[in-house]
C-alpha cells in the first residue's frame, strides 16, 4: 500500500512494515493516491554505511537504470534524473542517433557525461 510520496521516494507499506523506495519522476508519476496498492520492481543497492531501495515501474526501466550506473560518472542520482527526463525508449533513441543535448536534458547530465553515455552505450 502506497503510504506517501515525498520528493523523489515512495514509502510503502507492507504488511506494516515501511520501505522507502527511490524512484523516477515518471514512476512516481503512476503511482496511485497514497492508501492505493502498488506495485514496483525494486533494485537493492548496499554499502557499508546503507541499503537504498530503488522502485521501478517496468523492467525496461530497470535495466536501464543499471546499465545507465555501468558508465563512468553515473550514479544512481544521475541514472534516476535520466529516467525522470526520458523513457526508456527515448534513451534508445537518443543513444543510437548520438543526441546529446536529449540526454544533457536530466539533472546532472553535462555535454561531457551525455558524450560519453552515447559513446559507452
Amino acid at each position: 500500500t502506497l503510504d506517501s510520496v515525498d520528493g523523489d521516494v515512495a514509502l510503502i507499506d507492507v504488511n506494516g512494515v515501511g520501505y522507502v523506495a527511490h524512484c523516477g519522476a515518471k514512476t512516481l508519476g503512476m503511482l496511485p493516491a497514497p492508501g492505493g496498492r502498488v506495485s514496483l520492481l525494486i533494485e537493492t543497492q548496499m554499502s557499508a554505511e546503507q541499503i537504498r531501495l530503488f522502485g521501478f515501474s517496468s523492467a525496461e526501466e530497470r535495466d536501464w537504470f543499471r546499465l545507465l550506473q555501468g558508465v563512468q560518472g553515473v550514479g544512481a542520482k544521475v541514472a534516476l534524473a535520466i529516467l525522470s527526463a526520458l523513457t526508456p525508449q527515448e534513451i534508445s533513441r537518443a543513444i543510437a542517433l548520438g543526441d546529446k543535448a536529449a540526454i544533457s536534458r536530466a539533472n546532472g547530465v553535462g555535454a561531457k557525461l551525455a558524450q560519453r553515455l552515447c559513446l559507452e552505450l
